[in-house]
């Protein structure tokens, strides 16, 4: 009887908490104390929230080997199989490999005797790393978040992972509705050497698009991310741009100043304020980044600072709405026409249209833009088609009674880098965008916001033509080459 009790203590103490549950079996596994930091409170705490059902969309951004994956992979993840033994979690990792062994330490812990003595009612059924169950239906998948890309895999492959996480996300979906049932627990998504990949980040990005956010079809299943900041567009970064109200954020920098404004490490134990100076010192980027969680470009971004941004146009003498657009030089380059008022105290932004679709759908949409808009006068670029491009839409704007639109055209033969790099000034003082661009035109403000002073950048299309609105105002010299 005297067992009985102390058990039922034990796991009362142990279930009260996610760090207690940690700290419990880390003993019981590893013979030696868990050494909690101030960060590990606060995560637990977190992850206490999405047990109770209050948090269901969780990041948190930690620097690397912090104990970041001990306390919210493998003990939270057991630990929800001790709440319910039927729960079914699944964990996506940057690679097959480190999702697998996050696995087996899941493992590791649900077939420790005395856990296996406190909840006799889980019970895995096979050691298969990859995907396995319980006894009472639950269990754990473990895949890669970035598909074969990282490995340069066949497409079939990966098209066959992601239709079992697709069938895994939909039994998570159905498990003990109202209750905890289990999460979606995403640990270092993308790998630090491939963050600089675009097409890496992109991969990962969408996939928890088209995968992830698409089946998911209750709010109540949580989704939990873990990782480094990396980069400024990685999962964390383009998650919180498109729906910044939708996840609760734990940002957790290495250095913090405490309430007596004294500069403190995060985890002493890990690293101390020397040690964390002597990194600063040695690799900024790195450290400003990965152990700061405050993403910076590799090399300097040509907009420095945010862009102004208005509500409402403000009154004022001049009032001209133009367009200025650049068309695509090659299939894979985008269109971009941007709408604006030209007055005398800059230029108010009031639509974009940046596409990479063919001329056939870009001709007359950008007809209707015009004459939706009321442009007053059009400057297009006739280089690579240009000119072929203005008479078309200029033809498709009077068919559909606009008659007002003045068309413009002249060859640019100015060097693009020169232009964009010497009148980025100008634009970001004389440029007002309608608040919450960012997400009426994602596209165009990652073009924007993400371009580089040097090194490669994927698309200078946004930043040629916004540059464009700027060289062509009315208070500087014009060089149009023809008007008709």
């Amino acid at each position: 009887m005297e067992e009985i009790r102390d058990i039922d203590v034990i796991k009362t103490w142990a279930l009260s908490s996610t760090l207690n549950f940690t700290r419990y079996f880390f003993k019981q596994l590893y013979k030696r104390k868990f050494v909690v930091g101030r960060h590990h409170i606060l995560i637990a705490e977190a992850l206490d929230r999405v047990f109770r059902g209050e948090s269901t969309r969780l990041i948190i951004n930690i620097a690397p080997r912090f104990g970041k994956t001990e306390l919210a992979v493998k003990n939270f993840i057991a630990m929800g199989l001790a709440l319910n033994p039927r729960a079914k979690f699944i964990h996506l990792s940057y690679s097959d490999g480190l999702a697998r062994d996050n696995s087996c330490g899941v493992q590791a812990i649900i077939r420790d005797p005395q856990y296996m003595r406190l909840f006799p009612a889980t019970r895995p059924t096979s050691r298969n790393s990859q995907k396995w169950s319980t006894t009472a239906g639950g269990g754990l998948y473990a895949v890669s978040s970035a598909g074969q890309v990282t490995g340069f895999g066949a497409g079939l492959v990966d098209n066959e992972e992601t239709a079992e996480l697709s069938q895994e996300i939909d039994e998570l979906n159905a498990v003990n509705p109202g209750t905890f049932g289990g999460a979606i627990v995403i640990d270092d998504p993308i790998k630090p050497d491939d963050a600089r990949s675009e097409l890496v980040r992109n991969k990962v990005n969408q996939k928890f698009e088209t995968t992830i956010r698409n089946r998911v079809n209750s709010r109540n299943t949580p989704i939990i991310i873990i990782m480094q900041r990396l980069d400024i567009d990685d999962l964390c970064g383009y998650l919180q741009r498109i729906e910044p109200e939708q996840w609760e954020v734990l940002s957790l920098p290495a250095l913090y100043t405490d309430d007596h404004g004294k500069e403190q490490a995060l985890w002493p134990f890990k690293m101390d304020t020397e040690e964390l100076h002597k990194l600063r010192d040695l690799a900024p980027w790195v450290f400003e980044t990965q152990y700061m969680q405050n993403p910076q470009p590799l090399t300097g971004l040509m907009y420095e600072r945010p862009f102004k941004t208005y509500d409402a146009l403000p009154v004022t003498r001049r009032h001209v709405i133009k367009a200025y657009v650049d068309t695509a030089d090659t299939g894979d380059d985008y269109l971009c026409a941007i709408i604006y008022v030209e007055t005398e105290i800059g230029n108010f932004i009031l639509d974009v249209y940046y596409t990479n679709a063919a001329m056939e759908t870009t001709e007359p949409e950008t007809a209707r833009l015009f004459t939706r808009h009321g442009v007053q006068r059009a400057i297009i670029e006739s280089n690579n088609g240009g000119r072929g491009f203005a008479r078309a839409v200029e033809k498709n704007c009077r068919i559909i009674g606009n008659n007002s639109t003045a068309f413009q055209w002249f060859t640019q033969t100015h060097n693009k880098d020169v232009r964009i790099f010497s009148h980025s000034a100008e634009v970001q003082n004389l440029t007002y965008f309608p608040t919450g661009w960012d997400k009426r035109w994602p596209q165009f403000w990652s073009a924007i916001v993400h371009f580089k002073k040097e090194g490669r950048n994927a698309h200078d299309d946004a930043p040629d033509a916004l540059t464009g609105t700027v060289e062509k105002r009315t208070d500087k010299p014009q060089q149009l080459t023809a008007f008709f």
